[in-house]
């Protein structure tokens, strides 16, 4: 009967084991981010023997149905060209933009939109948020490229690179809503 007694309690107490382990609380996963409301992208241009040659980095705002330029991008004033940190470009090479050599290394682009032209900006300062800290002595180069429209309706800030026609580079495309730009870049022989 003692025993019958002893086996009776350790099994209660097995079984009281259990139930500790089985009430602890579940392994919780870990805390990631949301997904940023304006995500950031990459876009890379690779020349015919598939080297890089220009790279971007840039965050994509959406439209949302809001009035997008002369409203939440204004008219005439310095844009980081997306959204979060200013838009990043790197050449691998020297690259021509209008009459300027550009050396191979990383800029920040900003653009100046305006109804029927935009000027586009390569800068030396990187690392920025947004165009806080935009000084134009760290201009590199401007060039003031025509507003294109677009026949559909491009919903978040989109960039790509396209080869020249004639072979002499790329285009960069800068689209969002019913505009775009095109900014030529250039292959420095």
């Amino acid at each position: 009967m003692k025993r019958i007694i002893i086996a009776a309690l350790s099994l209660m107490t097995l079984m009281g084991v259990n139930e500790a382990y089985a009430q602890e609380e579940p392994a919780r996963s870990p805390n990631f981010a949301k997904l940023d409301a304006s995500p950031m992208d990459l876009v890379l241009y690779r020349n015919q023997d598939n080297q890089p040659v220009a790279r971007i980095i840039y965050s994509r705002p959406q439209k949302r149905d809001r009035e997008i330029f002369g409203k939440l991008v204004p008219y005439g004033e310095i844009w980081r060209t997306g959204a979060n940190e200013a838009t990043e470009l790197t050449l691998y090479q020297d690259m021509k933009v209008a009459d300027a050599t550009i050396n191979a290394g990383n800029y920040t682009l900003y653009t100046i939109p305006k109804e029927k032209e935009w000027t586009i900006i390569l800068n030396k300062k990187t690392h920025t948020w947004g165009a806080y800290e935009y000084s134009e002595e760290e201009d590199v180069v401007r060039i003031n490229v025509p507003v294109r429209e677009t026949s559909n309706t491009i919903e978040a800030l989109s960039m790509a690179f396209e080869r020249a026609e004639d072979g002499s580079g790329a285009n960069l495309l800068i689209g969002w809503d019913d505009r775009y730009v095109k900014v030529p870049f250039k292959t420095v022989k």
